[in-house]
């Protein structure tokens, strides 16, 4: 009796660790569909294949702004938000692979490509380029900063790794070896020299803060501004004035504002 309890329960795990495997990107990103919006300016951007659909205010500023959102974030909403916070700022509202009228299917890497891809289109545009990561656009967003030099970084509710955050909620499980996006930005944190501000949310309970606290540690620790919004969760954050006050703060000290 015990063996074929031992079997059952072997199988299951297994049987589940498969499922797990070969849907793994399907608990990852939560593609949104696409928006015909004639309030906002669109720009399409060529990537490896690929036509990203990015939302586009005030795009003669000498200053821009990259916004990498959540997993499943119709970054459009954060449109007249970010019109009345940053009015001096260009802000480009990247919709990932697959995310609203983008072609493709979401990857790491091909979300980290497209990021280098855009950097690239707008530094010979603007300025300054910053970029706002939030939640997973946290992991685009500190890639993208190891690689190019930004102005600033603000990074929104971050995680250290997927890895992580994964081994908290299938702990039983060898996650390391089984995910296929990692998002290590721990590990990417070390070549960052961008001024940055991590914005948490005291009472996150998708990203618990010691994870963006293990984050930010590996940041070279003059480069970090660290603020935790009180009695926000992870996903209500954007809804306190504070979250957008320290934005724009942070982002208008790049020029001496």
């Amino acid at each position: 009796m015990l063996l074929w309890i031992i079997k059952i329960g072997l199988l299951v795990y297994l049987g589940f660790g498969v499922f797990l495997y070969l849907a793994q990107r399907n608990f990852m990103y939560f593609p949104v569909p696409e928006r015909d919006a004639a309030d906002l300016p669109v720009e399409y951007l060529a990537s490896n294949g690929e036509r990203l659909k990015i939302w586009v205010l005030n795009g003669t500023s000498r200053r821009a702004v990259v916004y990498f959102g959540g997993n499943a974030e119709d970054v459009y909403h954060n449109a007249e938000d970010f019109r009345r916070a940053l009015p001096g700022h260009a802000v480009y509202l990247v919709n990932y692979r697959g995310f609203g009228g983008s072609s493709g299917s979401p990857t790491q890497e091909g979300l980290f490509d497209d990021a280098l891809q855009l950097h690239d289109s707008l530094s010979k545009r603007h300025q300054t380029v910053a970029a706002i990561g939030r939640s997973l656009g946290s992991g685009v967003a500190v890639y993208l900063a190891s690689q190019r030099p930004l102005h600033r970084l603000v990074l929104v509710t971050p995680h250290d790794s997927a890895v992580a955050l994964a081994q908290r909620l299938y702990p039983v499980y060898p996650v390391a070896w089984m995910l296929k996006d990692k998002y290590e930005s721990a590990q990417y944190a070390a070549k960052v020299r961008t001024p940055t501000l991590f914005l948490t949310a005291e009472n996150d309970r998708v990203i618990p803060t010691q994870h963006s606290k293990r984050l930010a540690a590996a940041f070279d620790e003059e480069l970090v501004e660290y603020s935790v919004i009180e009695n926000a969760g992870h996903n209500g954050l954007s809804g306190y004035a504070r979250y957008w006050e320290e934005i724009a703060r942070f982002l208008d000290e790049e020029s001496g504002q």
